[in-house]
This record gives C-alpha cells, sequence and structure tokens, in this order.
C-alpha cells in the first residue's frame, strides 16, 4: 500500500494542519519599532507591561503599567508613576487614585482604553519596554524619532504585518 493511502498517514497531516492553525490564531503581544519586529510575546486578557522612559519636558521618570484589556485586543493603562508634575502628566482627581510614595506620584486605577499604542523614541528619552520578564531599550537601538507600534495580533496576522 502507498504511503499517501494510509488512514494514519492522513490523520498525522491533519493534526499538523489543526494544530499549525491552532498556533497561528494565538493572541501575541508584538512590538515593532521602524518597521523591524522587536518583540512578540503571548497574550491574554490580564498580561502587563510598562514602559519607561525620561518625559522629555520634565527631563523625570515616568512608568506607565498597562496590560491587554479584557477583549484581548487593546490596552488599558492602570498606573503612571512620575516624580514632578508637568505637561502630560495626570493628575487631575478624575483621573484615577493619586497618592505620593517617597520621591514618586502615583496614579493608578486610571483605566485609560487604547487599541493600540504608537510610541516614538526621542532625545534623552530612554524609551525602554518590560515584556514578558525581558527589558527592551528601544533607545540603544533606533533613533530619534522611530516610531514603535505595540499592538496585539494573531501570531500568524501578526507576522505577516
Amino acid at each position: 500500500m502507498c504511503w499517501w493511502k494510509r488512514p494514519v498517514v492522513w490523520l498525522g497531516i491533519i493534526g499538523i494542519l489543526l494544530g499549525g492553525g491552532y498556533i497561528l490564531s494565538r493572541p501575541c503581544l508584538f512590538v515593532k519599532a521602524g518597521g523591524s519586529r522587536v518583540a512578540v510575546v503571548q497574550a491574554a486578557p490580564g498580561t502587563e507591561f510598562s514602559i519607561r522612559f525620561i518625559h522629555s519636558v520634565q527631563k523625570t521618570p515616568v512608568e506607565e503599567n498597562l496590560a491587554v484589556d479584557a477583549d484581548g485586543h487593546s490596552f488599558v493603562l492602570h498606573s503612571t508613576k512620575y516624580q514632578s508634575f508637568g505637561v502630560g502628566l495626570p493628575f487631575l482627581e478624575g483621573e484615577g487614585d493619586f497618592r505620593q510614595e517617597g520621591d514618586y506620584y502615583i496614579m493608578d486605577n486610571m483605566e485609560r482604553h487604547f487599541p493600540s499604542l504608537t510610541l516614538r523614541t526621542g532625545v534623552g528619552t530612554k524609551l525602554t519596554l518590560f515584556l514578558g520578564g525581558q527589558e527592551y531599550r528601544i533607545y540603544e537601538s533606533y533613533p530619534p524619532g522611530t516610531p514603535v507600534e505595540i499592538y496585539v495580533n494573531s501570531l500568524g496576522k501578526g507576522l505577516l504585518s
């Protein structure tokens, strides 16, 4: 009997195709900078990551803590931690729960939703991502002005984009 006429061969092929389809359909968080893929991690609602940078006006550190939203396709900003008040930094009562810890101001429970994020590297901003237990110092590999895209997509579609 020829190999292609054996049921076990076809069951194996079907299994490989189903498994590959399952893997390629899994949601992942993608980070691209300047059109290059920087990171891909499996994503699920609640997958957390942080963005750290030096504020371009205040010249002080800022940390934003986000997660994949409950819909599994977008992001939610939970909190921001910073050292000085200024343009673009949250401080209003309606923006979340404000508190001070030592030299830092923290705005918790912000719950701002974003379908995707586009950042840019800047002079002296030291844009860094903490994702999947890894640190990505974007500013060390990409020149100022480089767009950095963060989004969730299926592995298959994300690898093709």
